[in-house]
Parts: structure tokens; C-alpha cells; sequence
């Protein structure tokens, strides 16, 4: 089995969800005339790091950022892993990831277990608490955004439940573009898995964001790489590539947690 990837790597208008709304479906069309099976969108793409606005422009229970992707899911048919929002709830604000299918259906809301406090993500946020499993054309994949990709024992924790994918959504800083890279293929050699991670380009008014969206293959090789400015990333998985690894290194038939 093999999947066509698109990364949208956008620029994303500071705390304008309007505009980004627009030019992500022009992205999502882009995608759909590259033919690919799944796109997945940057980390807080509708607001960007508008933090001290979030109560403001923040999406109330992400009902709009839902129907807005399954509509754009439907009509294209065409799964999103839709990046991340800012979801407004009762218990504050989360950095929430959202996945629709080719059918328009809801697969999975993961929210941000790590908060960044470099960014003072833990003033506005609130932490997550689910994992980000979840299961595309029977695929069991894993979403992490940003910060997450620091801590391995978490993406461990899903490679481990069977996760062959792993998406990263992420505005990452340019100043920190070396650990990006190098975190990146490192996940994806320990869990033998694919790393699929955008990243937005351009910059906002405290940050220039690194670009360097990345496709990587589960022996670490680097299937395809964005550069600083906008553009769709576009690159091909495939599933035996998951399966040769693990059966020629059995690091999960290998590994003994009773002494982890």
C-alpha cells in the first residue's frame, strides 16, 4: 500500500483566521491537483501565535475549523490532518489537532500534551490529556504537534501500538532548524516509522519560522524537503518500507520496558 503526502507549508496571517481560512483551501486544492491521498496542515494555522488574542479569535469548540475541513474533505475527497487550532472549551483553550477523512467524518481530536513556555504557550493553553492515535484506510497513525517531537517516550508510546505513521504539525523557529531536522529523522529511526511534519514559513511579529517541512522514511532517509518560503511538499509512503525495517531490526520485539 502507498499514500501521495502533501505538506502544506503556508505562511499564516497573525491573528487573522479569515485570510487563513482562504488561502488554506487554495492550498487544499493545490494538493488535490497533485494528487495526493492525505495533506496535513501547519500547527495554529487559522490564528498563528496570536496568544494574548486567543479568547478572542479562538475557535468555540473548533465547530468552524470541522465543518470548514469536512467540507474541503468531501468535496475533494481527500483526508486532512487538519494541523492544529486553537479550540475554545469551558476548561480554557487547547492546541488541538484535528483529523477528517476522504468522507467527512471525524477521526480524531488530539490536543497539545506539551506545552512550549518558551513561547509562553503555558499562559493562554491548556495542556492536553488523550493520546494522538488514530486510523486512516486502516493505517494506524499518530499525531504529535511541535513541542511534542522532544519527548521520544511519546511517540514511543504510540510506534509501540502500532502507529506506522507519525505526523508533526509545528511552527517551528528558524533559530532551532538543526534540532528540528535532527529530531525528526531520530523519530523516525527509533520507531521505524514515517515522520510526515510541516511547518509553516514566513514569520510573525516576535519569530521567523524555519520552514523545512520533511518526509522521512522509517531507515531515516529524507523522502522529501521543503525550503524556507510557502510551497506544497508533496512525497510517496510506502507501507513495506515500515514492515522491511522492523522485521530486519526488531527493536519492538527487543525491547524490555520492565527496565525502562
Amino acid at each position: 500500500m502507498k499514500w501521495k503526502i502533501a505538506c502544506i507549508q503556508m505562511d499564516i496571517a497573525f491573528g487573522q483566521p479569515d485570510i487563513n481560512y482562504q488561502h488554506a483551501e487554495q492550498w487544499v486544492e493545490k494538493a488535490v491537483n497533485a494528487a495526493a491521498d492525505i495533506v496535513i496542515l501547519p500547527e495554529l494555522w487559522t490564528t498563528g501565535y496570536d496568544l494574548t488574542r486567543l479568547n478572542e479569535i479562538g475557535d468555540v469548540e473548533a465547530e468552524k475549523t470541522i465543518g470548514f475541513i469536512k467540507n474541503m474533505a468531501r468535496k475533494h475527497q481527500i483526508h486532512i490532518v487538519g494541523g492544529s487550532i486553537a479550540k475554545k472549551t469551558h476548561k480554557g483553550i487547547y492546541n488541538t489537532m484535528i483529523i477528517i477523512d476522504k468522507n467527512g467524518n471525524l477521526v480524531k481530536e488530539y490536543d497539545k500534551l506539551h506545552l512550549f513556555q518558551l513561547m509562553d504557550e503555558h499562559h493562554f493553553l491548556q495542556p492536553g490529556e488523550n493520546d494522538g492515535l488514530f486510523t486512516l484506510d486502516d493505517k494506524i497513525c499518530a499525531g504529535f504537534i511541535c513541542y511534542d517531537i522532544r519527548f521520544p517516550e511519546w511517540q514511543r508510546a504510540h510506534s509501540a501500538r502500532g502507529a506506522e505513521v507519525l505526523f508533526v504539525t509545528a511552527e517551528w523557529p528558524k533559530p532551532r532548524l538543526d534540532h528540528w531536522r535532527s529530531l525528526l529523522i531520530s523519530r523516525a529511526i527509533e520507531n521505524q516509522a514515517y515522520v510526515v511534519a510541516v511547518n509553516r514559513s514566513g514569520s510573525d511579529v516576535n519569530n521567523v519560522f524555519a520552514g523545512h517541512s520533511m518526509i522521512i522514511d522509517p531507515w531515516g532517509r529524507i523522502v522529501s524537503e521543503a525550503g524556507e518560503e510557502s510551497e506544497l511538499l508533496t512525497g510517496t509512503l510506502d507501507f513495506t518500507e515500515v514492515s522491511s525495517a522492523r522485521s530486519k531490526i526488531p527493536v519492538f520485539e527487543d525491547r524490555r520496558p520492565d527496565y525502562y
